[in-house]
């Protein structure tokens, strides 16, 4: 199950949250080769966010995966996410990092039953 958590420093208020979640799942699913149903995304706007010397538009994201992520899908991956948010968020793809995380699985993992 990957998970994708973005936090901005953009005011999300008035940005149409479900096209986004929807445009973000379908695409993070399409690339990990996973059921959309598989997929979590977390948004946090508004987070104090300095990059490159300033406080213009910008966006941290990270993605944790079960599978390891090899290079090809990180670079559909950063292209993809950063287009999004570039079009939906208005930050400059120049202003988007993705950091990539494959989870450690244990043998006594459990998946919480809901």
């Amino acid at each position: 199950m990957p998970c994708l958590d973005i936090a901005t420093n953009v005011n999300i208020d008035g940005v149409d949250i479900d096209s986004f979640f929807s445009v973000v799942t379908s695409t993070v699913a399409a690339i990990m080769g996973k059921p959309q149903n598989f997929v979590m995304v977390v948004l946090r706007g508004s987070v104090p966010i300095h990059f490159g010397g300033n406080k213009e538009p910008a966006a941290l994201a990270e993605i944790i995966s079960l599978d390891a992520v090899d290079r090809e899908v990180k670079r559909k991956l950063i292209a993809e996410i950063g287009s999004i948010l570039q079009d939906k968020l208005c930050v400059p793809r120049t202003r988007f990092l993705l950091k990539v995380h494959k989870s450690a699985s244990t043998p006594n993992h459990t998946r919480s039953k809901l």
